[in-house]
């Protein structure tokens, strides 16, 4: 098949978080299987000027028709493995900016222009190229738009592009919403401003229209696919999923074996497996080292790697101030985000220097260290559509402490008394279960025995994307 994936990030160009790493590790997996593939991604500064995009070429000029003006465009392309194509689109007024989304502080006012311009460019591409789509494959609200804008330059220009759309939601949380007046620069017709079409609230709704317009409509578990149908998860689309109740699935990401992988992976100061796992201790040792401790310290590490937005359960880990301050334990927080958290969680790094430690800031590397070198991971996510840490640290050995929600019921088996099959520990997703599970860690951590068998349970799982593919390639074939 050829299928076209349109994403707004790709590991490792550009990653604020899973998308980055799922469409990255997704389009690879394809491609082992022998399908063709492009994918679309926006020129952004960072990408440009990243290594990964060093000797992409200059291969079309866009015009691209906003509103009442035609916007120029340029696609720099680059082949970074054959059978796959990435083609870059650029502007700079759009693109050349020093974050994707937003100041650092709020939303970049004209993200309804930017990612309109990018939609209509990937559906002008696909009419410019020989790339003939089986399948154009969209993800988030970011490229919600796009199967519209297909059928609409499909109706205009007499041409198929697509054979069918299929639109993943990766987080229904985050639904593109901006005034009604952000329609025109779509120049679809008026009828689809409607409420069987993009209008939300008398506003215009990108996320809306992927799952409205979408052939298929999928997201990134099967528990996610179930919580989006209800009023406490479905953040206001739970009726707009009603609609689509037959064409919607949920399959569970899987990770990139060849990334994350510990018995691989060159960031770490020692490689390690299940069969021999002492080259774990020397990444707890180098972890200890990195924040400045000492190498020889004893009791658990609590290692957290993730955005700094409330969804992720931030408040819960500030809430637990106390435990981290009355027991023999260290934590390790890498990330980045909110303001207030940011501020909140250095104020608690600084409060207790000998116990809690917290880096501001997105690094590759180090999250990978944080993974090898911690004991227990930490995902309080107040719901989580799937995650991927969670099967980042089984995979390393690291045993998570994960909220009852979401994709991480779908990968973390929990550990019980007697723990005959758990690899992590599940709580229900509030004070006292994070607390409650802290406490089962500190018990867990004591019991050597126990711990290396939750431990050993966790690094046998495959979390590849074996299965996962198998499942996309066989929905795709479906619709078709």
């Amino acid at each position: 098949m050829r299928i076209a994936h349109a994403a707004s990030e790709l590991f490792p160009y550009l990653k604020t978080g899973g998308l980055a790493d799922m469409v990255a590790a997704l389009t690879g997996a394809l491609v082992d299987q022998g399908h063709e593939i492009a994918i679309f991604l926006p020129g952004y500064r960072s990408v440009l000027d990243g290594p990964a995009a060093k000797g992409a070429k200059l291969t079309h000029r866009l015009k691209i028709e906003m509103g009442d003006a035609f916007l120029a465009g340029d696609v720099l392309t680059l082949t970074p493995r054959p059978g796959l194509r990435l083609h870059l689109v650029c502007r700079e007024e759009y693109f050349d900016r020093k974050l994707p989304y937003w100041t650092g502080e709020r939303d970049y006012d004209d993200n309804d222009a930017r990612f309109i311009f990018f939609q209509k460019a990937v559906a002008e591409l696909l009419r410019l190229t020989d790339f003939k789509a089986d399948i154009v494959h969209c993800h988030d609200w970011q490229t919600g738009m796009l199967p519209l804008f297909l059928r609409d330059a499909e109706r205009r220009y007499g041409v198929t592009l697509a054979l069918k759309t299929v639109f993943t939601i990766h987080n229904i949380a985050y639904q593109g919403i901006f005034p009604r007046k952000s329609f025109a620069l779509s120049n679809l017709p008026e009828d689809l401003m409607s409420i069987d079409g993009l209008e939300y609230y008398d506003q215009m709704c990108m996320m809306k229209a992927g799952i409205v317009f979408a052939d298929l409509v999928t997201t990134v578990s099967p528990r996610y696919a179930q919580e989006i149908q209800t009023p406490l998860f479905g953040n206001g689309m739970d009726g707009v999923i009603a609609t689509r109740i037959e064409d919607l699935h949920g399959i569970i990401n899987g990770i990139d074996t060849a990334v994350w992988n510990p018995a691989v992976d060159a960031s770490l100061p020692a490689r390690y497996s299940v069969e021999n796992i002492a080259g774990k201790a020397l990444c707890r040792a180098k972890l200890l080292q990195e924040f400045g401790w000492d190498q020889k310290f004893k009791g658990p590490i609590f290692g957290m790697v993730c955005r700094f937005t409330v969804s992720k359960g931030l408040d819960l880990v500030l809430g637990a101030a106390e435990f981290f301050a009355q027991h023999d334990c260290r934590l390790v927080v890498l990330g980045g985000g909110d303001k207030k958290y940011e501020e909140a969680m250095r104020a608690l790094a600084a409060a207790h220097p000998d116990k809690i430690a917290v880096s501001v800031r997105h690094d590759e590397a180090t999250s990978h260290l944080v993974e090898a070198g911690a004991d227990f991971f930490l995902m309080p996510s107040l719901f989580e559509p799937c995650g991927l840490n969670q099967m980042y640290s089984q995979a390393y050995g690291t045993i998570p402490l994960v909220s009852k929600v979401g994709g991480l019921v779908d990968t973390v088996i929990e550990a019980t008394r007697p723990a005959e099959a758990g690899t992590g520990i599940m709580f229900p997703p509030t004070q006292e279960g994070f607390n409650a599970g802290l406490k089962q860690a500190l018990a867990l951590y004591a019991d050597k025995t126990g711990y290396a068998a939750v431990q050993r349970r966790a690094m046998q799982r495959d979390f590849s994307w074996k299965t996962a593919v198998a499942a996309y390639e066989k929905l795709y074939s479906e619709v078709l």
